[in-house]
């Protein structure tokens, strides 16, 4: 049999684990009878968590959101991963987090057991982050937004487009994407009758919440991420790449980033297509690639490969005949 303060913690740590239990699967799962069961819910709601028990046939005990937060338990693994989160979100792309992240981490690993903390120690010094790459957003704007997302509120802000225009947006939030670099929100701009993607560093001042709004089927049939990376590689330049890569979908797609472009499989399943921004960078990133592949528009980027090949060649035979002299 267990101590009553072992079984407590065994008990919490079931409960954490479902929504929902029956009483009499809980009391099998901790080796007891019901009634010293009732009696551990008991101690666990007097010490701040909020147990939720229900009658009936299918009755049982929940989990729920209390007042405060109260203390939670960790196995193993749960517990490398909020260290590993913590301390990547100390000088993460959002602002306003890092010290409140850099007190929970300290508060986490000094609770740890040594084995936990030998490896934590361990990623810690493998683990090196590269410098931050593009704006940083505050976390209350974040919070803010996810809150209008999830409860489907409408929200007004100031926002400056890009050519550095500022107007007043009234929209209905659908979601957030992070793209690895930028924060994007995806809403239904009322003022357009269309979709749109916001910047969110570039919102002047933090948004008005209105009132709710009947929700409805997100672009690209819900899938946020691709209507986000078709928005920023695709729909802002006036001159777009279509090029077919001789190399099939499942490789292009995972070594093309969808910030970089938008990739989508042919009908043969071992060619793909990207689409993205007619640029010198896309000179470079198809020799990198080192995939055969044919332009097909526009004309303007054969004439750069045409040009970036002769200059490769003409240094190559350069360097090969000083290195012959």
């Amino acid at each position: 049999m267990l101590s009553s303060s072992t079984r407590l913690l065994q008990l919490l740590a079931l409960l954490q684990t479902r929504r929902h239990w029956l009483g009499s699967e809980l009391a099998e799962h901790l080796d007891v009878h019901p009634r010293t069961l009732r009696r551990d819910i008991d101690r666990l709601r007097q010490l701040g968590y909020p147990v939720q028990a229900s009658s009936g046939v299918a009755g049982g005990y929940a989990f729920r959101a209390g007042q405060a937060l109260p203390p939670l338990l960790l196995d193993d693994d749960e517990a490398l991963a909020v260290s590993i989160a913590l301390r990547t979100a100390t000088a993460g792309a959002v602002g306003g987090i890092e010290e409140p992240a850099l007190r929970a981490l300290v508060k986490l690993e000094q609770a740890m057991p040594a084995r936990l903390r030998q490896q934590v120690d361990a990623l810690r010094s493998t683990i090196l982050p590269m410098d931050r790459v593009g704006p940083v957003v505050e976390a209350s704007l974040l919070a803010t937004l996810a809150c209008a997302c999830r409860d489907q509120l409408r929200m007004d802000f100031s926002y400056e487009d890009g050519k550095g225009r500022n107007t007043q947006r009234a929209v209905e939030p659908q979601g957030m994407v992070h793209t690895g670099m930028r924060w994007y929100l995806v809403a239904w701009d009322r003022g357009r009758s269309d979709w749109r993607t916001f910047r969110i560093d570039r919102m002047a001042a933090k948004p008005e919440v209105g009132a709710h709004f009947k929700p409805r089927l997100g672009p690209d049939g819900g899938d946020l991420k691709a209507y986000v990376s078709r928005s920023i590689t695709v729909a802002p330049h006036a001159d777009q790449a279509r090029v077919v890569l001789h190399a099939p979908y499942t490789e292009m797609a995972r070594r093309i980033q969808p910030s970089a472009g938008v990739v989508t499989e042919l009908a043969d399943g071992q060619r793909c297509q990207l689409e993205c921004a007619a640029s010198d960078w896309l000179v470079f990133w198809l020799m990198a690639l080192d995939v055969e592949f044919e332009v097909v528009a526009p004309a303007s980027m054969v004439d750069r490969l045409r040009v970036a090949g002769e200059r490769a060649l003409r240094c190559a035979t350069g360097a090969a005949a000083a290195a012959d002299s």
